[in-house]
């Protein structure tokens, strides 16, 4: 790996990704429409960033070793299931077509949302439940994956529930860590669904951004999940949140809106990424949760 594209690389994964491989001493550059991106995000980034969606694939360069695709609408309440899917399936094609002519490897960003409510812990070889629009542009993404697998090495990265610096800018589609974290912060008691019992597989944005990178190393196409292999309440996000903060809040319970298309049960298995490409998490939920706090702290948040 030398020369990098990074679709969507001004948003919260995309930019963790940029800086840590720009730090490792590849040639980067940054395609973004900044419709779901923060120029905060990009501070110390030194190489190329063009301002557009994948019809600008082009413009970006003539040859790369990798492009990792991160650029998509990610938010699961978006009101627009038809243009949520027009816009994910749409400019994951462009980008599979511009990797096929550049010969380059692709990483893509997949989601533990294609297994919906399915049997936990969550393995790759299960059938895919998804249970909202950006659910189902992600599984349709991974079957356009599985077809054009013999005309390039694509890879995609199955992300659990991430959290970590240079969320901010997603606002009410930032992880549950940095909502409750914020209302902890401002001094109030958080708000959870009731009654916090709901399971998620919490994983911190320096593992994901590791396991990004090592999938670009795979020797095959294919997918891999990538979480902690941890489940965590909601509940017992507050007490590590309460711990690192030196805090005692208690959690405010309300009816959940979103019954019919919530996920309330997500753990991923890591076993097949582990045995491929030799990744596990440096982070547990807990310690990534005081290392993003100690992060949020100093950023003055």
């Amino acid at each position: 790996m030398k020369n990098v594209l990074i679709t969507g690389g001004a948003g919260f994964i995309g930019s963790n990704l940029a800086l840590e491989l720009e730090k490792k001493g590849h040639d980067v550059v940054v395609l973004d429409d900044y419709s779901s991106a923060s120029i905060q995000n990009l501070r110390g980034f030194r190489g190329d960033i063009f301002i557009g969606d994948e019809s600008g694939l082009e413009e970006c360069g003539s040859a790369f070793d990798v492009i990792f695709h991160q650029a998509a609408i990610t938010d699961t309440t978006f009101r627009d299931d038809r243009e949520m899917l027009r816009k994910n399936i749409d400019g994951f094609r462009k980008v599979l077509q511009f990797a096929m002519r550049k010969n380059a490897v692709l990483v893509y960003a997949s989601s533990a949302g294609t297994y919906g409510n399915g049997k936990a812990p969550m393995r790759e070889s299960q059938e895919p439940q998804p249970l909202n629009a950006y659910a189902y542009s992600k599984y349709f993404m991974d079957n356009l994956a599985k077809k054009h697998a013999k005309d390039l090495k694509v890879v995609g990265v199955r992300y659990f529930n991430v959290f970590g610096p240079g969320e901010k800018h997603k606002g009410k589609s930032a992880s549950m860590v940095y909502q409750l974290y914020r209302q902890m912060a401002a001094g109030r008691n958080p708000r959870i669904f009731k009654y916090g019992e709901q399971v998620r597989d919490h994983v911190y944005v320096k593992d994901v951004v590791a396991a990004t990178i090592r999938a670009a190393d795979a020797k095959e196409s294919g997918v891999f999940n990538v979480g902690t292999g941890e489940a965590t309440t909601f509940n017992q996000i507050i007490d590590h949140l309460n711990k690192a903060m030196k805090a005692s809040f208690r959690p405010e319970y309300f009816d959940n809106p979103y019954t019919d298309v919530y996920q309330v049960n997500t753990r991923a298995d890591i076993s097949r990424i582990g045995k491929a490409l030799g990744w596990k998490p440096r982070f547990s939920t807990r310690t990534g949760i005081a290392d993003y706090v100690a992060w949020l702290k100093a950023q003055g948040e």
